[in-house]
């Protein structure tokens, strides 16, 4: 799962820092940015919460699209 940030609809309200600081921080500017390229397993649900606190809906999660195995 990989954290992603649409830093046009970024805002910089910062609730993602406040509620993930492992999971994002924010530039010079105030605006959000992911510092993991990938969500470790036990901040999945700290993850989840910094996406639906976002007021401008600017914090996503990509899941990871993993090959089948035989």
């Amino acid at each position: 799962m990989r954290p992603r940030v649409d830093r046009e609809a970024c805002q910089g309200h910062n609730r993602c820092k406040a509620l993930a600081p492992e999971l994002f921080d924010v530039d010079d500017l105030g605006y959000s940015f992911p510092l993991v390229d990938e969500v470790p397993d036990e901040l999945v649900e700290r993850a989840r919460l910094a996406v639906r606190n976002c007021p401008e809906r600017a914090i996503s999660l990509e899941e990871d699209e993993r090959a089948p195995t035989a």
